[in-house]
């Protein structure tokens, strides 16, 4: 199972992001190597969070055990 942020475009429009920025892991309580070891992708250049990416993080790590 592969789970990806979701990036917003103009008009409302989404698409399948890089990957989760960093802020978005710390909020799950994950950091950069945890998360790099766990197989999630990390899009380092991101600084936005957005809440929809958190829920999908906080679901797969429920899912790993």
């Amino acid at each position: 199972m592969s789970a990806y942020s979701v990036v917003e475009k103009r008009g409302g429009k989404t698409r399948r992001g890089k990957g989760f920025s960093r802020g978005e892991l710390r909020e799950v309580g994950l950091d950069f190597q945890t998360a790099l070891r766990l197989r999630i992708p990390v899009d380092e250049r991101r600084k936005t969070k957005h809440e929809e990416n958190v829920k999908t993080l906080k679901q797969r790590l429920k899912k790993r055990g």
